[in-house]
């Protein structure tokens, strides 16, 4: 697939998540990053349901390119579960592609691929 992927990790699990992507256009953001063609992010969700800081900074100054979302979670908080992909969605107006717990299964891979398909034909999202 011809997508560019950013995300963000602090412990590990959205790496693990994004390492079974059959995406080759893969970046991991810092305080730095700057993308200049469409993307979609997937990060975590820290605290009571928030973005992290660095993910913050990143959208402030590439959010133009955004074309989708999706967070991971832990279950165990209940309606504020992977919430950073909520608020991000809200933020920016783009939609919600799927949310995982941890660092996912194989369905939450579907799941994922098939909402990026869903933008790529409904969207602006192109061949990277």
């Amino acid at each position: 697939m011809k997508v560019k992927i950013v995300f963000d990790s602090k412990t590990g699990n959205v790496k693990r998540f994004v390492a079974k992507l059959p995406f080759d256009d893969i970046e991991q953001i810092d305080d730095m990053t700057t993308v200049d063609k469409p993307f979609v992010l997937i990060t975590y969700t820290t605290g009571f349901g928030d973005l992290s800081p660095r993910t913050r900074v990143f959208l402030e100054k590439n959010h133009e390119q955004l074309q989708g979302v999706a967070a991971s979670g832990n279950r165990i908080w209940g309606d504020r579960f992977a919430r950073s992909a909520d608020t991000i969605a809200n933020m920016y107006n783009v939609p919600v592609l799927h949310k995982f717990e941890l660092s996912g299964t194989s369905r939450d891979v579907d799941a994922f691929l098939q909402g990026v398909n869903s933008i790529g034909t409904s969207s602006k999202v192109g061949s990277a």
